[in-house]
């Protein structure tokens, strides 16, 4: 499985309409085994939702995001854990460990939209 993580200065960038930075991260057997780096040039949300499927892309971890990027990416195949913020690395290891929930990973004023698997 790969996650999508985009960022910003090791953090989860705060609005993933706009990001062009992203990790995406390798999960085997609920460990992380790889992990690379993704420009996106565009922010096109159909181009943003076929680059990131094609690279095989099943799980976005952001920010906020629009609902119309979370619409499109929804429609390709791709689960979204929206309005998380944190450090990249804690943020992973949260996801991978079932903590995403936790308080400390939810963006300020995000109410209800915030649902981690």
């Amino acid at each position: 499985m790969k996650i999508a993580i985009p960022h910003w200065q090791n953090r989860i960038s705060p609005v993933f309409d706009a990001s062009k930075h992203l990790s995406l991260i390798t999960v085997q057997d609920g460990k992380e085994t790889a992990i690379k780096q993704l420009f996106l040039s565009s922010c096109d949300y159909w181009c943003r939702a076929k680059t990131l499927s094609h690279c095989g892309v099943r799980i976005v971890i952001c920010g906020a995001i629009s609902h119309s990027l979370e619409t499109v990416l929804l429609s390709a195949g791709i689960q979204v854990i929206g309005f998380v913020c944190g450090q990249v690395e804690d943020v992973t290891q949260a996801f991978l460990h079932g903590r995403l929930d936790d308080a400390g990973f939810r963006m300020p004023g995000c109410g209800r939209r915030f649902q981690a698997p």
